[in-house]
C-alpha cells in the first residue's frame, strides 16, 4: 500500500525530528524533514508530498510567504498545507489542537501525536488524496 508523504518544514531540527517520529509511529505515513526553508521547493519537487506541515516563524523566510511560493508551483498547487506554530496557543486551538485562519489550518505547538495524525488524515481527505482508511484516491 502506498503511504501518504508528509513534508515537515521547520528551522528547528528538534521540532522536525519529533514531528517526523510522531508521523512515522502511526505507520500510515512516510515523512521527510527539512530544516532549511530555502530548499523547500526543490525538496518538495523531488519528494512529491501529499501534505506539508510548515512552521510560520523561520529565519530568512516567513511561513505564509513560503506557502504562497509552494502553491504557486504547478506541481504543488493542490498540496494542502497545515501550519505548526506557537503563534496560536493551545487554548485558541481548542480540543483538537487546531484552528482555521483564512484558507489554512493552524496547529498549536507543541502538538499531541493523536491530534497531529487526525489533522493529517483530515487534510488528506479534504484534498481527496487519501481516504479515511488510508487508501490512495485514484484520480481520473
Amino acid at each position: 500500500m502506498k503511504k501518504a508523504r508528509i513534508l515537515v518544514i521547520d528551522d528547528n531540527p528538534y521540532a522536525t525530528r519529533l514531528t517526523k517520529l510522531m508521523i512515522e509511529r502511526s505507520a500510515r505515513y512516510e515523512a521527510r524533514e527539512l530544516n532549511d526553508p530555502t530548499q523547500a521547493l526543490d525538496v518538495a519537487q523531488e519528494f512529491r508530498p501529499d501534505l506539508i506541515l510548515l512552521d510560520v516563524c523561520m529565519p530568512g523566510v516567513e511561513g505564509g510567504e513560503l506557502a504562497e511560493k509552494i502553491h504557486g508551483a504547478p506541481f504543488l498547487a493542490d498540496v494542502p498545507i497545515v501550519f505548526l506554530t506557537c503563534i496560536v496557543t493551545p487554548s485558541e486551538a481548542g480540543k483538537n489542537g487546531r484552528v482555521v485562519i483564512g484558507h489554512h489550518e493552524y496547529m498549536a505547538k507543541p502538538v499531541r501525536p493523536n491530534q497531529l495524525i487526525a489533522c493529517i488524515r483530515d487534510g488528506l481527505e479534504r484534498a481527496n488524496r487519501f481516504s479515511e482508511s488510508g487508501e490512495p484516491v485514484t484520480r481520473s
